[in-house]
């Protein structure tokens, strides 16, 4: 597929850059501004990442009209909210708020459609969503969620200065995350890093991997060279077993990996299967009400 990363295992090395993506601004839903950084002409995808969105604005223009009901099969969405709310609901009956700091992991699996609606009307909006393929043996699982508040997301404080939110997987130090048993045992750390510090993370060696900076700026530590990446830039990481930063002023990032499947991808609009076969079959079903018959799982912890 164009634009697809490949990697290649490296064992006792650190990851250096592979490329560097600024996004592109486009909108979804009903009109919510974002910048695209996967599914963009730059990164078309980054196995087992489908997607992943930035959207930042304080401006309610940009984002008051949301998400409306929309289907999902065949792959799992993340959001992340770092400022607002947001209020989803879906075909099932089951309705939650994400607020700043909390994480929504829904596996739409089957089928589900949900909505995504702000519910602020003033200040800040800043978020993400990223989707993860599922390998084919479960596209068709049970839908479900796992959804965390801020105080529910382990955090862990290193004596340099450094703060790691685990949403997912498990730090050098052995502290797990809040969300669990992923098909693509993924990797879903926020880290903040004080200027001149030294963030380090084992990482599988045949894990996709890739940073997104929030704020500040970094270099990347890698075998053959040293990178800087700016703020609001994604970087992919190529092979090796570990992951070195150096952050060059303080700097909020997202590091995130995950476990490639190497299946093929068919995907039309809120559709991710193996086939187009499959996507006509998600179609038909969908048109014939078969999604709000699913009822998702819920794990959910408000601490």
């Amino acid at each position: 597929m164009a634009n697809s990363i490949q990697h290649h295992d490296a064992t006792g090395m650190a990851r250096d850059v592979s490329r560097m993506v600024r996004g592109s601004e486009t909108s979804d839903g009903a009109g919510v501004r974002l910048r695209r950084y996967i599914a963009s002409p730059e990164l078309d995808m980054l196995d087992p990442f489908l997607l992943l969105d930035a959207f930042r604005s304080d401006d309610p223009e940009d984002y008051i009209a949301g998400f409306p009901p929309h289907p999902h099969r065949g792959f799992e969405t993340v959001t992340y909210l770092l400022h607002g709310r947001m209020r989803h609901k879906d075909s099932a009956r089951h309705e939650g708020v994400i607020e700043s700091g909390g994480v929504q992991w829904m596996t739409a699996g089957r089928g589900i459609e949900h909505s995504e609606m702000p519910e602020q009307e003033q200040g800040l909006l800043y978020g993400f969503q990223l989707w993860v393929n599922l390998p084919a043996e479960l596209k068709m699982s049970p839908p479900r969620y796992q959804e965390f508040n801020a105080a529910a997301i382990p955090e862990e404080y290193r004596d340099d200065g450094i703060t790691v939110r685990v949403i997912a997987g498990r730090t050098a130090n052995g502290v797990e995350g809040a969300v669990r048993d992923i098909s693509a045992r993924a990797t879903y750390l926020d880290v903040s890093v004080p200027a001149e510090q030294v963030f380090e993370q084992a990482v599988e060696q045949n894990h996709a991997a890739f940073i997104f900076v929030i704020e500040g700026a970094l270099e990347v530590l890698g075998e053959a060279r040293k990178v800087a990446v700016p703020a609001e830039s994604l970087a992919v990481l190529g092979g090796g077993d570990r992951i070195r930063l150096r952050a060059t002023s303080d700097t909020r990032l997202l590091l995130i990996a995950g476990q490639p499947f190497r299946e093929p991808v068919a995907r039309y609009g809120p559709f991710v299967m193996n086939s187009e076969q499959e996507i006509i079959q998600a179609f038909e079903d969908y048109r014939n009400g078969d999604f709000s018959g699913y009822r998702a799982t819920e794990v959910t912890h408000d601490a």
